[in-house]
């Protein structure tokens, strides 16, 4: 496969994995506490990857837990902040610098931080209350964020399943892999019809929502310099429609969770109008080992992996690595 370190990924992903023990010790050390709400601090690609586990706790939980942005909530504060709140922040570097800032602002209120990162002297890691670390590099964070959270609704009797997801969990590296080398052939063909877009229209809903707006900013975007429109399946209706001609290369990411059918109804109306409509969906993949309802819960972890071989593609058809930047890290802003 192109550009796949199989061992160094395998390892990666365990080492998220990995970090279950740490925290379901932390997560009921907290409850222990009296915490009472949650805040999930990103910014950019860790900002959004917090959607999907605000949606979780929303769909099952009375606990607030809310995704916020890390540069936002320095200048507006949250009303929940206080010494009952456990705020979790993400980091591959270690070092974002919006990130770092909000930690300074939010050990402030007296809450409880907690950091997820792969570099244990990285100023994130050592400026929180609790930082858990796995391998450098490890991406995406939706292991541990999904460990997190279902930890917590888990013990305030919100997710019973949790136990089962979590022990399947074990498995995710293999299972990764297998798709990563299942969606091959796809994104190398993908890669090659499209190499002369310069445009690309995206589709996602429900917990896939949070990787549609990732993938359209941090990848197509920031690293290959392509325009994008992003736009959730539930809102396609209410405007973005309107953009669509009869050559539009149009993605739509679709799961296995209970908003399936605002994609699907996305989809077809998309084939109506344009003849580059382009379906990448989890349920296209074995994952084997998981079961229906917890494929569900990794379906953002699984499209990483798919795209993650597309973005490969990309980044060789248009001979345009995904580590070139014209501003980011590389101007003052």
């Amino acid at each position: 496969m192109l550009g796949f370190d199989e061992s160094a990924f395998r390892s990666q992903t365990a080492s998220a994995v990995a970090l279950r023990p740490q925290i379901e010790q932390l997560v009921d050390d907290l409850l222990a506490k009296g915490v009472d709400n949650v805040l999930l601090v990103g910014s950019g690609g860790t900002y959004a990857q917090m959607w999907p586990y605000e949606l979780l706790a929303r769909e099952r939980s009375t606990l607030p837990v809310k995704a916020v942005i890390a540069a936002e909530l320095v200048l507006t504060g949250d009303a929940l902040l206080g010494e009952k709140s456990a705020v979790v922040f993400t980091s591959v570097s270690g070092t974002t610098e919006d990130v770092v800032k909000a930690i300074d602002y939010v050990r402030g209120t007296g809450a409880t931080t907690i950091a997820f990162t792969g570099y244990p002297e990285s100023p994130i890691a050592t400026c929180v209350d609790h930082a858990l670390v796995s391998e450098p590099k490890t991406w995406p964070f939706d292991m541990q964020l999904l460990l997190f959270v279902g930890r917590l609704l888990e013990r305030r009797g919100e997710f019973d399943g949790y136990t089962s997801l979590a022990d399947e969990l074990a498995g995710l590296p293999d299972a990764l892999v297998e798709v990563a080398k299942e969606a091959e052939p796809v994104a190398e063909a993908f890669a090659e019809a499209h190499k002369d877009a310069d445009y690309y229209f995206l589709i996602g809903g429900g917990p896939l929502w949070a990787f549609t707006y990732l993938y359209s900013m941090c990848i197509l975007e920031e690293m290959q310099w392509l325009r994008t429109t992003r736009v959730h399946s539930a809102e396609f209706f209410h405007g973005s429609l309107e953009l669509l001609e009869s050559d539009t290369p149009v993605l739509l990411f679709q799961g296995e969770d209970a908003t399936r059918p605002l994609t699907d109804r996305a989809e077809a109306f998309a084939k109506r109008i344009t003849s580059d409509v382009t379906v990448f969906d989890t349920r296209d993949y074995a994952l084997d080992g998981f079961s229906p309802e917890n494929r569900a819960l990794i379906a953002p972890i699984v499209l990483d992996t798919v795209m993650g071989r597309v973005s490969k593609h990309l980044e060789r058809v248009r001979d345009h690595s995904l580590d070139l930047r014209r501003y980011y890290r590389v101007m003052d802003y």
